[in-house]
């Protein structure tokens, strides 16, 4: 079957796509969107988050005709200047705060991280309700596995871009 749906802002086609076939499966292997990680397929993990239709899902989970018609938002969407070539794009401020505070490691949680950071400072931050605490962030980041950093330096990151965040919705 076909499947049409929004990735990042742009309108994509996958041709052949069996029913059983997941998102995930479809963005990397048929679109070419490798940033989104396949390590449970049971929607464990949290490495495969995207944004679907606004809200933060385990692409493993979904199966990819349900995304017919549809938005979807990928780690790489986060990033700045989309219609650029994936080299040629610098990086999102979440995904800066996460490099510059040493919180990738591995690199294999990190996209969902991001998605995941990115949603919660766009429900806190964004939404003028400040920068959000140690257990909202703790909360937030529940449902993504990191076996790499014992968290603390995610959560730095975290800290470090709520800060950027508010300081440019500030005029600063």
């Amino acid at each position: 079957m076909r499947v049409s749906f929004e990735v990042n802002g742009e309108k994509v086609s996958a041709d052949n796509v069996w029913p059983g076939e997941s998102l995930l499966y479809v963005l990397r292997e048929r679109l070419g969107l490798p940033g989104s990680k396949n390590a449970c397929e049971q929607g464990e993990c949290g490495s495969c988050t995207v944004y679907f239709d606004g809200e933060t899902a385990c692409s493993c989970m979904i199966a990819a005709g349900q995304a017919e018609g549809r938005r979807v938002g990928t780690v790489e969407g986060l990033a700045e200047g989309r219609g650029k070539g994936a080299d040629e794009r610098p990086l999102g401020a979440v995904q800066e705060a996460f490099v510059e505070a040493g919180a990738v490691q591995c690199g294999f949680c990190t996209p969902g991280l991001l998605v995941q950071t990115d949603d919660l400072l766009e429900r806190t931050v964004g939404a003028g309700e400040g920068a959000p605490d140690d257990a909202q962030i703790r909360e937030a980041l529940a449902g993504n596995l990191c076996r790499c950093t014992g968290y603390e330096k995610i959560i730095d990151a975290v800290h470090l871009a709520a800060e950027r965040r508010a300081g440019a919705g500030s005029g600063s």
